[in-house]
């Protein structure tokens, strides 16, 4: 499907009645650089003053600098006759300080490509100017939707989505989700989710969704009747089926709403339970929503770049303070530029002050089918951009590629004929329009991809905090996702990534690579073991070697003063409180057991640690065979 965009007036009817362009393509300028080429109507501009010029703290002298280069530039002596509208001359107008540090400017209608280049070289002609750049509209990256909504009602254990749920266990094109789920639940981990919003489902935990955000303004693609932005990150649906929004796509009869939103968030965190059984991949994560796109499936890049730095836990004006700020965030919103990300500074700018909050920045590399380094935000420093990959490992046919991407991630979309078993399902809603009853969708794309990232980003984090670890920044998190990606089963058509993520790797390495050294005190098969004392709030951890075949575990300890308890756990050390333990033993006294049928064979670890001060207990580990 062809997506237009449309321009939305700051002043006059002239922008409402321009013509739609097919393609969107902004451009920027560094200050005394040529732009590229840019098709469509532009009627607002963000400019980025610099550090210590009075234009970046003072909106009076930024206006007055936009007005003079109106002036410069000749277009305030065009006459505009067109439709019978009369006279028309050129003024600027300021609208509002962006919370990265630029300042959007509006003009009094739309300009044409030609005219908008003139005026932004008018404008970064002066010295004062650090950059400026075009405010165009980002699209939601919805992929592909080929199969029908399906109602709770309709689900059965036998139903398509049991049998198609490959994009977490398949050894080929799926992202070792369920193995780490041994480790990891992404619990006290906030995920935001740039994109349309969310929608109620039983199958989300909504206690975010009124604290999250609603960043669009223009009634155009907000669908409220006043300008402005609103509270909640609710999705009312983006539909644009309806005549206000012809013009929107070239497709006879429009489109339905998307919920691209709902479809992310129960990706990155949808509850266990319900006909689909445990969807989300850090189903104990919290998701704020963030609405970003509207109607005809767009965004202003303004907007969009406010959403970043308020999603990390920036100031926006305007806004409340986000009281819950995201260690990651998820965007589901992008599109082609001619020079990529060096044409939206302001949009760079966001990226690196959530980066600099903590915040992992994900992105969809793109649904162009081309070069990552077109796109945006994938294209845009810090970001980890993610391409597609379909039930087989290889890449989707319409995922966009090349260096800038750092790995793969299921997406869907690479079965020639369409099957509905190489669809990525998630949670979903069946209004056509407005929010109805929650339901459940197959669909494909590269945000569906990104969300499978976020996940894992949060089950590695959560993973780190519960075991008492440092905490990573977000250029390691991202490192590690991409160190740990798998190895694609077949050489991909186009380079993809480092490789297909595996979420149970990235945990492993994350726990493993930053614990600290800790001493283990091997156990002989039933041999007592005698410690001296251990003090209150200390551990010690010990392992045995469990053989293949054996049919019972049991460890113990016994004997002593004190009060100790037991963690286990297989493969792993356990985490210092035992969240992450396979099983638990925590009664009065020293005397705790713990009893394990037809155990994994491999190392299993023990943890004794100390409630009260324990002195000469005795540990013991056996099986049987």
């Amino acid at each position: 499907m062809k997506r237009h965009l449309i321009g939305f007036p700051v002043v006059t009817l002239i922008a409402a009645m321009a013509a739609s362009v097919p393609q969107l393509h902004a451009h920027g300028f560094h200050a005394g650089m040529d732009a590229s080429r840019q098709a469509s109507a532009s009627d607002r501009f963000i400019v980025t003053y610099r550090q210590g010029s009075s234009e970046a703290h003072d909106q009076g002298a930024a206006l007055q600098n936009v007005s003079a280069a109106v002036s410069r530039s000749g277009l305030d002596k065009a006459v505009f006759k067109d439709l019978g509208l009369g006279i028309r001359r050129l003024y600027a107008s300021y609208v509002r300080k962006l919370a990265a540090g630029g300042d959007l400017i509006g003009v009094s209608h739309s300009l044409d490509d030609v005219q908008a280049r003139k005026l932004m070289r008018a404008i970064a002609a002066d010295p004062a100017v650090l950059h400026v750049e075009r405010d165009v509209r980002l699209h939601a990256l919805g992929g592909s939707r080929l199969a029908a909504e399906v109602s709770p009602r309709g689900m059965s254990s036998h139903h398509v989505f049991p049998m198609a749920r490959w994009n977490y266990g398949d050894p080929r094109g799926g992202a070792n989700v369920e193995k780490a789920w041994e480790l990891a639940d992404g619990k006290d981990v906030v995920v935001a989710v740039l994109d349309t919003g969310i929608t109620r489902h039983p199958g989300l935990d909504l206690s975010l969704a009124d604290a999250g955000y609603d960043f669009t303004r223009d009634p155009l693609t907000s669908g409220r009747d006043e300008y402005g932005r609103a509270a909640g990150g609710w999705d009312p649906g983006d539909w644009s089926n309806t005549p206000e929004y012809e013009d929107c796509f070239d497709e006879p009869g429009g489109e339905a709403s998307t919920w691209q939103g709902t479809r992310a968030a129960g990706i990155v965190a949808g509850l266990a339970g319900g006909p689909t059984g445990n969807l989300g991949i850090a189903y104990r994560a919290k998701v704020l929503p963030v609405r970003v796109a509207g109607h005809c499936g767009a965004g202003y890049l303004s907007d969009i770049t406010d959403a970043i730095v308020w999603a990390a836990g920036g100031r926006v004006r305007g806004v409340p303070d986000n009281k819950h700020p995201a260690q990651v965030i998820t965007l589901g919103v992008g599109d082609r530029f001619e020079d990529g990300c060096t044409e939206t500074f302001s949009l760079k700018s966001a990226i690196a002050e959530a980066r600099l909050r903590g915040a992992v920045v994900i992105a969809p590399a793109g649904d162009f089918g081309g070069d990552v380094d077109l796109a945006v935000p994938a294209s845009c420093p810090g970001v980890i951009a993610v391409a597609a990959n379909g039930i087989r490992g290889g890449r989707a046919g319409n995922s966009s590629f090349g260096s800038g991407v750092a790995l793969a991630a299921p997406g869907g979309g690479e079965a020639a004929d369409g099957s509905a078993k190489d669809l990525i399902w998630s949670l979903s809603n069946e209004g056509a329009t407005v929010p109805a009853d929650p339901g459940y969708g197959g669909s494909s794309g590269t945000a569906l991809a990104a969300a499978h990232v976020a996940g894992a980003a949060a089950l590695v984090i959560g993973a780190v905090k519960q075991a008492g670890l440092p905490a990573l920044d977000a250029e390691q998190v991202g490192k590690l996702l991409v160190d740990t990606a798998r190895a694609f089963p077949v050489a991909p058509d186009r380079p993809i990534g480092a490789g297909i993520l595996d979420a149970y790797a990235a945990v492993m390495k994350a726990l493993g690579s930053a614990a600290p050294a800790e001493s283990v005190i091997p156990l002989e098969r039933g041999v007592l073991h005698s410690e001296p004392s251990i003090a209150q709030g200390q551990s010690l951890l010990y392992a045995i070697a469990v053989p293949a075949g054996a049919r019972h575990l049991h460890l113990r300890t016994l004997g002593g003063k004190g009060d100790a308890t037991l963690y286990l756990k297989s493969g792993l050390a356990p985490a210092v409180d035992g969240a992450n333990a396979d099983a638990t033993s925590d009664h009065a006294g020293n005397n705790e057991a713990i009893a394990i049928s037809r155990p994994q064979p491999g190392t299993w670890y023990l943890r004794v640690r100390a409630k009260q001060a324990a002195s000469h207990l005795a540990v013991q580990g056996s099986y049987a065979l």
